[in-house]
């Protein structure tokens, strides 16, 4: 049963929703410049404290200043993480109504991208997970057991990623059928460093793992996702990626 507060966030959610719908096909025809608010953060900003200020304040433009800024990219990540337009609809409603409900114990100890960020990867994470619990004998949302993860050492970033080489439209809507088909684990790395162009550092902290792990998963991510567009494409296209 929802609270009164919950009904009126629903409520400031309701148009945003409706253009979520809109947004999955514009994805795939975006060269990755994706995120309005790429680029390293630490810490909380002035901006950052200005927003939090209103929305602990019960300002109403301050959660919809939220939304305006944060839906979009929100959207992207969920939206690759999810594979489904409607599924990733009803987890960014859900994101946002945790950012609402916890502002007044968010810490500040990152940038309120990178909580908000976290929020969603975990959101999309636990919907997988039930998916999965409830829909497993219909498809496995896992890869095979060639992928799993493993130690590696990682002394630097190998090159440009399949989205650095991506120079049109279908070839950018292959790495998106792609990227659905690789490791969760692997794939939310790629989707937040070539995607959404976080730092290490910032995936790192959205992720709760550390600086390694991160280099290690973006690596092999970028391989898995290289395999699979080997499959997928003619053998032009797959001289190119190599």
């Amino acid at each position: 049963m929802f609270s009164a507060e919950s009904i009126w966030v629903l409520a400031l959610l309701k148009p945003v929703a409706v253009k979520f719908q809109a947004m999955a096909q514009p994805l795939l025809g975006n060269s990755g410049a994706l995120s309005i608010l790429a680029g390293p953060q630490s810490g909380i900003s002035e901006e950052d404290a200005r927003i939090l200020r209103g929305l602990r304040a019960g300002i109403e433009e301050a959660y919809e200043e939220l939304i305006s800024r944060y839906e979009q990219p929100v959207y992207s990540i969920i939206y690759r993480l999810l594979g489904n337009q409607t599924d990733a609809c009803d987890v960014v409603q859900d994101v946002f109504l945790k950012v609402f409900r916890g502002v007044n114990s968010f810490r500040e100890q990152s940038s309120l991208r990178t909580w908000i960020y976290r929020i969603a990867v975990n959101e999309a994470h636990n919907h997988r997970r039930w998916w999965a619990r409830h829909c497993r004998r219909e498809i496995s949302l896992e890869s095979d057991g060639s992928e799993h993860e493993a130690p590696i050492d990682v002394a630097e970033d190998p090159g440009p990623s399949p989205y650095d080489q991506a120079l049109d439209g279908q070839t950018r809507a292959l790495i998106e059928q792609a990227l659905t088909k690789i490791n969760p684990v692997f794939r939310v790395a790629v989707v937040l460093r070539d995607i959404q162009n976080l730092s290490y550092e910032e995936i790192a902290e959205i992720l709760q793992v550390s600086l390694g792990t991160v280099k290690s998963r973006i690596v092999r991510g970028r391989e898995a996702l290289r395999r699979e567009l080997t499959h997928r494409s003619d053998q032009g296209f797959a001289e190119a990626m190599a």
